[in-house]
């Protein structure tokens, strides 16, 4: 599972010209199932965006220090392999019928953290509007969890 997450001013999502979901100060959560993911990886990311601290000066607040609201957009370009050739490859991305319930988990356990939250539309053609503050953008991945970076 794929996260980017943007600390944004404000945020909303159109869908065909109408207004379909809106937040104030908070994260965009961009969020790519990959096939073979499991509740380990919807764990691990309400875990991380629950309590990333991405707000304050010296970036020592969390989204619920903020009160802020976080709108969760499902994104499977986000597993995209561009390594070949033009045109990407998408079979790394889990198929509607497998993300759709871990997107659901997800958007259920930050619920569960008392966090407003807010979703886009599964599948849905959006327009996605925003106002990144900082800007502030950070990438997630839930199969690199647990492994140490080399200095």
């Amino acid at each position: 599972m794929r996260a980017v997450i943007q600390r944004v001013e404000r945020a909303d999502i159109k869908i065909a010209r109408d207004k379909f979901s809106e937040i104030q100060v908070g994260y965009v959560v961009l969020l790519g199932i990959e096939s073979g993911d499991t509740l380990k990886d919807v764990g691990y990311m309400v875990r991380k965006i629950h309590n990333l601290k991405l707000f304050g000066e010296r970036f020592d607040r969390s989204i619920q220090d903020e009160a802020g609201e976080i709108l969760v957009i499902s994104q499977f370009t986000l597993l995209a392999d561009c390594r070949k050739g033009r045109r990407p490859d998408w079979s790394r991305a889990a198929g509607a019928e497998e993300a759709e319930p871990l997107y659901q988990a997800v958007l259920d356990g930050l619920r569960q953290e008392n966090l407003e939250v807010r979703e886009g539309s599964f599948g849905a053609k959006m327009r996605v509007n925003l106002v990144n503050d900082g800007p502030v953008t950070i990438i997630l991945d839930s199969r690199e969890r647990g492994k140490k970076v080399d200095n």
